[in-house]
């Protein structure tokens, strides 16, 4: 099949073997000449459609982190107009934070493992490269800690952000390894199921964020 020539084509083209290969390799580990290769482009079109690799990065992740935060975003300003004391609910607050990445693609189950392999580099990874694609989480870390402490009132501040912390361990190792589990139950669990996923995942770390609190030293 002959290689589409369109600008818009070869942009996309290039932006869906940075995504995989970032995935599959990790984003310190992939060349700008991998990705040419990949998308079977030269050099001089990454530069034209992307300035650098820098920009190819922060366009890779603008892709998805943008529209999967402003969908949690408006479940969370569903979920303050049905709460608007902040008490009950914690099931939708905590789906509202873990569904849209555990939707993301559920059409195509091989490049929703990928997009969010992806994701979940971003807290593996770090490193300032990663500071301009942060930018997407701003707002969404800023309300939803204030909405679970709202939600949690037996807890402290301190308390609140560990099990935040843990939540998003479960949520990143779900959305980016869940294959395996695939493998380790014989296909007995199916984590491209992504409703039944994310039910479990609602259950197991609400009970985690209800428990009390932890004991003091």
């Amino acid at each position: 099949m002959p290689i589409s020539t369109d600008p818009q084509d070869t942009r996309e083209r290039i932006l869906d073997a940075t995504e995989r290969l970032f995935a599959e390799k990790g984003q310190a580990r992939t060349s700008l000449r991998q990705i040419t290769a990949a998308a079977e482009v030269n050099l001089a079109a990454v530069h034209y459609h992307f300035g650098s690799k820098q920009g190819l990065v922060e366009a890779v992740y603008d892709r998805h982190l943008g529209p999967m935060n402003r969908d949690r975003l408006r479940l969370l300003d569903l979920w303050e107009q049905s709460h608007p004391d902040g008490d009950g609910a914690l099931e939708q607050l905590v789906e509202a934070f873990v569904g849209p990445i555990l939707r993301l693609k559920q059409e195509d189950p091989v490049a929703a493992r990928s997009v969010r392999c992806l994701i979940g580099r971003i807290y593996s990874q770090g490193g300032e490269e990663m500071l301009p694609v942060l930018r997407h989480f701003d707002e969404v870390r800023e309300r939803f800690p204030a909405a679970l402490k709202r939600s949690l009132p037996h807890l402290d501040d301190v308390e609140v952000m560990w099990r935040i912390h843990f939540l998003l361990g479960a949520m990143f190792h779900t959305a980016g390894t869940g294959h395996l589990l695939s493998q380790l139950t014989g296909g007995l669990c199916d984590p491209a199921d992504s409703e039944t996923a994310l039910r479990h995942l609602v259950d197991f770390t609400c009970a985690g964020l209800r428990a009390a609190p932890s004991r003091k030293e």
